[in-house]
């Protein structure tokens, strides 16, 4: 499963990357708005710390905008991938944009039906929310499992990227599910690496070499 970092703050984005657990980014305007910058600069500099793809969002509605703001997006880096809703005219810019030769995310997927449409219109990568359908008292994780067993079905290159991440079970779910990609906030990352029987292991450890005047160094 790849890793992205869901998040517009490039300290984050550096500190996890050079941790070699990156494989993107995901960003959209409301991290955007977060961070306090220019969409255009700070997209750049994401681009310039990640060789994975880093998602930008374009911010229309009307197809031809989309496509416009997408391809302006694009021109950023070589590893942009342009980020649209799914309504029928983000996938007609969908179309477009892949058709062109740019990766496409499409955004904000909560069912089957729309991911299977996002597919047949070329999408590199579709999100499907868990932590939202999660909100509303839905299984985020069945539709993760739908998607799956429809795009298997007919072998669709689409990417499933598990999105709305908020706790560490969704990403062992997910992965477990076979999710190509997670994406989430820099803190559910580096929690993945946390058990309470580590630390504690670690502390006796610790506490015998300290006793038996272990030295290594």
């Amino acid at each position: 499963m790849k890793f992205f970092a869901d998040t517009a703050d490039v300290d984050a984005i550096r500190e996890l990357n050079e941790l070699g657990l990156l494989d993107g980014v995901t960003t959209n305007p409301s991290l955007i708005m977060k961070s306090g910058r220019d969409i255009l600069e700070v997209t750049k500099e994401i681009c310039d710390i990640v060789d994975g793809p880093v998602s930008a969002e374009v911010i229309a509605t009307e197809s031809d905008a989309m496509i416009a703001e997408g391809k302006k997006l694009a021109a950023i880096a070589d590893n942009i991938a342009v980020k649209v809703p799914l309504t029928l005219d983000g996938l007609k810019a969908c179309k477009v944009l892949s058709e062109d030769g740019h990766m496409v995310n499409v955004t904000l997927c909560f069912s089957a039906n729309q991911a299977l449409l996002a597919a047949k219109a070329g999408a590199t990568f579709i999100s499907p929310f868990i932590g939202r359908l999660d909100d509303i008292n839905l299984d985020g994780m069945e539709l993760i499992s739908e998607i799956r067993q429809v795009y298997d079905n007919y072998a669709f290159e689409t990417q499933i990227l598990a999105a709305s991440i908020r706790t560490v079970n969704h990403v062992k779910d997910a992965a477990m599910i076979g999710a190509d990609v997670m994406t989430a906030p820099p803190g559910v990352i580096k929690s993945l690496a946390s058990h309470p029987l580590t630390d504690k292991g670690l502390a006796a450890f610790l506490a015998d070499s300290k006793a038996a005047g272990i030295k290594i160094l």
